[in-house]
């Protein structure tokens, strides 16, 4: 009795004490990423999968009306918030706090396992801090999503090996896969690992079952993606869409490995340096779990051939166990005040976040808003000066389309960059082939009455030769500049053309 009503005591405290963890990463997570709720839009990645969530809100299936090179559930996140809550910019950035604090939360939970309470909290506020800022972070990306689903998975194998949770697991990282496919490396290979454990321990019967169950997670929510589409009778599309177009993107888009040979270089010395110091206990599964995960996502960015600075958020949460833990066993001299030295990092490395506190408060005091940017400064002008909005074309700032209530010119314009990814056409039947045939339909059939650009800066990438001379050529003939909007150019379509 005695020893029941202890464990009872123990598991309660347990419980309050994650709580309070995950309350404090939450409000970490929420200090530094506030103030960036007011901007308009952070990445145009965000700003394109709110646009085809919106569009699924109105009941079209995302590649239906509007198309992008994502999974499904990457819109259905952003269709859930905007069909509950409405048009809040706010609210989607506020979910964005919430992702970051459960991945970073089991980035403690996990850390946890392999060491102390104080390195599992500090790698988790590291986590939060990678997640957050250095780059395009502050805005909601499918790697903040598919993080917030694959490490609760992954915790969840580490934790407990029953049927029931590894398919839970299962359904956790179905939806990790769905949102962000590169993230297929590491699924697999996590659950190749977890038969060969079981063979290791010749539990047999068992590491068949649990195999079982966390395939038949990961194949229920595929299989949920592609129910809506199977019902449409659009399954060729989500086929298409999902599985070949990103592959074919990956191949066409590839990078020379050069490019990525930093990335690779850092992470080979920094695992051999901690194998050959013994740092970490490489035999120790959970170990060797979190190092395939790693290997996994790696391989990912291999195979697509660069890293763009938000891809790694697939890699923060998972690697910055690692570092805690190899920082706790170095031998720092005496005179080193560790534990300060961590709090007066903590309070400088937000640097981006105050100043960006900083900016709305002067926003507010200027223009009477906290809420600044071009996709909301924009919208606003074309609808203040009566400028028409129903055929209108954001060669950047196209979240200023959801703030207007119209849809691109073309499915494939929600990314102004996609118009150059002509070699993803075939695979949602664009009767355009070529990245060229599209923009001169969008300007010489559509012609599309306002045009807005960002000033001064190439519309396309420099390597896309073709059609910036192209756009350049036929806007410098056929538009003049009618206002400027901070570093926004409002073009309007001369008369007679």
């Amino acid at each position: 009795m005695n020893n029941g009503f202890l464990s009872t005591i123990i598991e309660k405290c347990k419980a309050f004490e994650s709580k309070t963890t995950f309350l404090l990463l939450f409000f970490a997570s929420f200090f530094i990423r506030f103030p960036f709720f007011f901007r308009d839009y952070i990445d145009r990645d965000e700003s394109t999968f709110i646009l085809v969530a919106q569009s699924w809100v109105e009941g079209n299936l995302p590649f239906t009306e509007l198309w992008d090179v994502k999974p499904p559930l990457t819109f259905f996140f952003f269709a859930s918030i905007i069909y509950a809550f409405g048009k809040s910019m706010i609210t989607i950035r506020l979910f964005g706090v919430l992702l970051v604090a459960i991945s970073s939360f089991f980035t403690y939970k996990i850390g946890l396992h392999l060491s102390t309470k104080k390195i599992g909290f500090w790698c988790a506020v590291g986590a939060v801090v990678l997640q957050s800022l250095f780059g395009s972070l502050q805005g909601v990306m499918s790697e903040h999503i598919t993080m917030a689903f694959f490490m609760p998975a992954t915790y969840i194998l580490l934790k407990n090996r029953s049927f029931f949770m590894v398919f839970i697991a299962g359904l956790l990282m179905g939806i990790a896969l769905m949102v962000k496919l590169n993230m297929a490396y590491a699924v697999l290979f996590i659950g190749l690992y977890l038969l060969f454990q079981y063979s290791k321990e010749k539990e047999y019967t068992k590491g068949f079952w649990n195999t079982l169950a966390y395939g038949l997670g990961i194949l229920i929510i595929i299989s949920l993606t592609i129910l809506p589409y199977f019902l449409e009778d659009h399954l060729e599309l989500w086929f298409n869409s999902v599985v070949r177009a990103p592959l074919e993107y990956s191949a066409a888009r590839r990078y020379s490995i050069l490019k990525l040979t930093p990335i690779l270089v850092i992470l080979s010395a920094f695992f051999f340096i901690v194998w050959k110091k013994r740092y970490i206990d490489f035999k120790n599964p959970i170990v060797q779990t979190l190092f395939i995960a790693i290997f996994g996502v790696v391989l990912s960015f291999i195979k697509g051939g660069r890293v763009n600075g938000h891809y790694l958020i697939q890699l923060h949460p998972l690697l910055i166990i690692f570092i805690g833990i190899v920082i706790s066993k170095i031998s720092w001299p005496r005179t080193v005040r560790f534990k300060q030295l961590l709090w007066v990092l903590f309070l400088l490395i937000p640097v981006e976040t105050y100043l960006e506190y900083g900016n709305i408060i002067k926003n507010k005091i200027t223009k009477g808003t906290f809420f600044n940017g071009e996709g909301i400064s924009v919208p606003a002008y074309v609808t203040e000066n009566n400028l028409d909005k129903t055929n209108i074309f954001f060669l950047e700032y196209q979240i200023g389309y959801w703030f207007l209530n119209v849809n691109p010119p073309t499915k494939i314009a929600t990314h102004p960059s996609n118009i150059c990814k002509d070699e993803m056409f075939e695979f949602f039947d664009n009767p355009r082939k070529t990245s060229v045939e599209e923009l001169k339909y969008i300007m010489e059939v559509l012609q599309p009455k306002t045009v807005v650009l960002r000033k001064g800066r190439r519309i396309f990438d420099k390597k896309e030769i073709e059609e910036n001379t192209y756009i350049e050529a036929y806007l410098a003939k056929h538009y003049n500049v009618y206002a400027v909007v901070e570093k926004a150019e409002i073009l309007q379509r001369l008369e007679g053309f």
